[in-house]
């Protein structure tokens, strides 16, 4: 079958990943990008017999080489055979999305601009002359109204199209005579050394004084000449080349824009999303506000979700006893019970909450609420001398500590970002979660949704406290404010929610499936020998190593060995903590043996210890490739002390209450 490549790229807020969600349904899957931590985004569709590999690129306003998510979309671009560049403009924003098409019109590729959210354009009055807007960008438009799957059969016959054309004569920014000249007389000198990019595109940088285009230029010929010339510009303008490169495309595209529009309204009336923003980026009504969606949130979480964790535990029950009546050796028979399905099953268990867990923060996603969280935590972040921009990753540490300490990357300097990096594993990430949902549902069942909500809250407090500790004793000095734009309240999607919410559901499972997987092969062997007869107990190596680390949690509640190993297994993934109680313990009396170990107290304090203490594998490792192997083990150790202290606190301050 033959097949196109084709590049998405915009905007944040452009309703770029909706549109990506539209073409490719669920024919999609997440890794990074080769060499990098940057999550990288790829699906495919069939039209008309040729399969379309789309790649989302990071969303981004411009193009420089110093970020390495706009490093990474310039070199795909650039480097690879992009038959296709779909650049996804907000209609209410055009100025903002048509200057990004001015930047990327210079990397010479077949380009759409897909019109999206038209609806809401004309909502407010405003209407384009599409045939116009082509004729003077020499640009194919494509409306859409991507959350409603309008116009994607004619983005997909327009893609289509345009793999048939040779590169079309794409549109050249004249940016007068003078900057002109200085432009080729760069090129000449690039040229010479064969770059990896459009040499028109290269001197621009160069003019833009990006560094990473300077340095390598710096390292191959002689800048001196090219420096000279940008000196000479400045002199004649009397202000930086930058700013008089932004100002002439500005004003270029306001004139397009303006030539274009058909119909605008001269007075628009106070549009009712501006009217909510006051409100939810109010300073006290914005918080108060954002904790009481996340309480409602976590509780139809379980009521709603329950029900069906209940139907999977009978289901694992019934498949436990079939393959006990099936003559089997032994052994076999211990494999796939206690530790195939008691362990990987145990986890399992709770894939109905934890989809509706995704769901239901996709949908504040899709309606734009989470850029309204942001703001108002922004405001947070500065009072502990952090970033605005620093809300951001924390905001995503709930659905995953990965990405979101990936996500660092949108931070300018250092400080900022070691200092969320250092946070952001005490945000209470979704593989915590059915630790959580397996002791509040034995011991807290009337308040599942509080007691849920207030480890939220301490993992929250852990990480500003965290931030407030390291930033007075190794970093000084404050921090910018957040430039964010705030896109338009919409109806979420459902096509489109419904969507996100299974690939990230898929990701779990696909997790389920590998690694805890072969978490469990590893516990169960352990739990096996070298004493068969006595599965999980203290003569087996599981035994012996909780019996090892149980004494450090004598203070905190739960000094038994089975504990201590559930612990250790939770730094390889933290679903496996919940794995090895039912690896160990047995899924089908899991309940009442835990029950036996634990007292609410107790199980408080265990829930603690599993959200504060080192945080997974593959979050060290990302924090070790971020902001080094020194400040990761600082991390590493700080969190293991913080959750050690913390849960022990709790638990003594109680059983002394109680015990009053």
């Amino acid at each position: 079958m033959e097949e196109k490549i084709i590049a998405i790229a915009g905007n944040p807020n452009t309703g770029k990943t909706t549109i990506f969600n539209s073409l490719t349904e669920t024919r999609q899957q997440v890794g990074n990008w080769p060499g990098v931590t940057v999550e990288k985004k790829e699906g495919y569709y069939i039209y008309k017999g040729i399969k379309f590999n789309l790649i989302d690129l990071p969303g981004t306003y411009t193009l420089t080489g110093e970020s390495e998510d706009q490093k990474i979309a310039i070199d795909f671009l650039t480097q690879n055979k992009v038959d296709v560049l779909v650049i996804v403009a907000n209609a209410l924003q055009l100025e903002r999305s048509l200057y990004f098409l001015i930047l990327l019109s210079e990397l010479q590729k077949n380009i759409i601009v897909d019109l999206n959210m038209v609806d809401l354009a004309e909502g407010e009055g405003i209407e384009y002359d599409i045939e116009h807007l082509e004729k003077l960008l020499k640009v194919k438009f494509v409306k859409t109204i991507g959350n409603k799957n309008i116009g994607i059969e004619d983005l997909k016959e327009e893609i289509y199209k345009k793999c048939k054309e040779p590169i079309s004569e794409y549109f050249k920014f004249n940016y007068g005579d003078e900057i002109e000249k200085a432009i080729n007389e760069s090129g000449n000198i690039i040229e010479k050394l064969n770059p990896p990019y459009p040499v028109r595109f290269f001197a621009l940088k160069i003019l833009e004084k990006d560094e990473y285009f300077i340095n390598y230029l710096r390292d191959r010929t002689d800048y001196e000449t090219i420096n000279n010339l940008i000196l000479n510009l400045e002199k004649n303008y009397s202000k930086p080349i930058e700013r008089v490169l932004i100002e002439k495309r500005y004003g270029v595209i306001h004139g397009v824009v303006k030539e274009a529009t058909i119909e605008k309204k001269k007075e628009l009336k106070l549009h009712i999303t501006e009217k909510f923003d006051k409100i939810l980026t109010d300073n006290f009504l914005g918080p108060l506000i954002f904790l009481i969606i996340m309480f409602i949130i976590f509780n139809f979480v379980f009521l709603f979700g329950n029900p069906f964790v209940n139907f999977l535990e009978l289901i694992l029950d019934k498949l436990k006893f079939v393959f006990l009546s099936i003559n089997l050796p032994l052994w076999l028979t211990s494999l796939i019970n206690d530790g195939i399905i008691s362990g990987v099953g145990s986890v399992l268990l709770f894939i109905p909450n934890i989809f509706l867990f995704f769901f239901l923060f996709s949908i504040l996603e899709d309606t734009g609420y989470m850029a309204r969280a942001a703001i108002v935590a922004d405001r947070l972040m500065h009072k502990i001398g952090l970033h605005g921009k620093s809300a951001i990753p924390m905001i995503l540490g709930f659905g995953c500590n990965v990405p979101a300490i990936m996500g660092t990357r949108i931070l300018e300097n250092r400080r900022d970002k070691i200092l969320t990096s250092f946070s952001t594993p005490f945000m209470s990430c979704s593989a915590r979660l059915p630790v959580y949902l397996l002791f509040t549902g034995i011991f807290f069942r009337e308040n599942q949704g509080i007691i849920v909500f207030s480890l939220y809250l301490l993992g929250i407090f852990v990480g500003i406290l965290s931030i407030k500790i390291f930033g007075s004793i190794f970093f000084k000095g404050g921090s910018s404010p957040l430039i964010i734009e705030l896109p338009p309240f919409r109806m979420p999607y459902w096509k489109s929610v419904l969507i996100e919410s299974w690939i990230r559901t898929k990701s779990f499972l696909r997790k389920a499936g590998t690694i805890i997987f072969l978490g469990t092969l590893i516990l169960w062997f352990l739990s096996y020998f070298p004493n068969p007869n006595n599965y999980g107990t203290e003569l087996n190596f599981i035994g012996k190593i909780g019996k090892f680390i149980s004494p450090l949690f004598r203070f905190s509640g739960f000094d038994f060995w089975q504990a201590g190993i559930a612990l250790i297994f939770g730094i390889y993934a933290k679903e496996l903590v919940v794995g090895t109680f039912g690896t160990v313990f047995g899924i089908e009396n899991l309940q009442d043996t835990i029950r036996n170990y634990f007292t609410p107290i107790s199980a408080y304090s265990f829930m603690i210890m599993s959200l504060l203490y080192m945080p997974c594998l593959a979050t060290f490792l990302v924090l070790k490739k971020e902001i080094g192997i020194r400040w990761a083990f600082a991390s590493l150790f700080w969190s293991l002390f913080v959750g050690w202290l913390f849960s022990t606190i709790f638990y003594q301050f109680f059983s002394f209450l109680k015990g009053g």
